[in-house]
């Protein structure tokens, strides 16, 4: 005769069961790995393409300036499960098929490349015009000026607000798993179902904790140690 289990004991059972997580476990490492590749890819382009983006801005021309600033609204407006959405099921009608880590990668990279654009265009704004006539006066050209003069003081000032923002927007790796990308939350969603117990998707909550609060609290003590803005 089975003895009736406690609340406690049927708690457990049903959100920590280890015999579900020791089998499950190495899935979802496998998925952890998958969203690190991921956070990495989107992170570094997101925020080169937005350098870029911001630096062709500063030109000043018109025929320049306007594209950019329509492309920051556009992808900052658009949500980007939308885009994940066009990317990865509307874009083979045009014979542009991608993997579900390149949709997703393309995806957030373009929502990160939009807000990097604005916060180094802030940045860029905020410097004293004398920085730039300064720079020309000593015989730099104005991309010289701008490369090792006015971007290495926008950064100081951007890098506060813009590492907020990828820590936002890498967690939103997490939408791949609407094209069936092998992350971690389908991983656990998938798990869930086959075990007929969520004990998986608390262990992938628990493992995007692990992932993620090391990086916030890195990107604290970075900003705090090294990036204060003195004036």
């Amino acid at each position: 005769m089975d003895v009736p289990r406690s609340g406690l004991e049927n708690f457990i059972f049903t959100f920590f069961n280890a015999e579900v997580a020791q089998k499950y476990l190495p899935d979802l490492l496998q998925g952890l790995v998958i969203t690190a590749a991921l956070s990495v890819c989107i992170t570094l382009s997101g925020v080169l393409i937005g350098l870029l983006l911001a630096m062709v801005r500063s030109s000043g021309k018109r025929w320049a300036s306007v594209p950019v600033v329509m492309f920051a609204d556009v992808f900052r407006a658009l949500p980007p499960l939308v885009l994940l959405m066009v990317f990865f099921f509307a874009f083979p009608f045009i014979n542009l098929s991608m993997s579900a880590f390149t949709a997703t990668c393309l995806a957030l990279s373009l929502v990160l490349a939009a807000y990097a654009e604005e916060s180094i265009w802030a940045g860029l704004r905020s410097l004293p015009v004398g920085q730039r006539e300064a720079a020309r006066s000593c015989g730099m050209t104005a991309l010289q000026a701008l490369v090792y003069v006015q971007i290495p003081q926008a950064l100081r000032v951007a890098v506060p607000p813009l590492t907020n923002r990828v820590i936002s927007v890498i967690k939103n790796t997490a939408l791949g798993s609407v094209i069936a990308l092998s992350e971690v939350l389908n991983i656990a969603h998938s798990a869930t179902s086959n075990s007929g117990n969520p004990t998986p998707l608390v262990l992938g909550a628990a493992l995007y904790l692990l992932f993620f609060i090391p990086i916030i609290a890195l990107a604290r003590w970075w900003l705090e140690t090294t990036w204060q803005y003195k004036r």
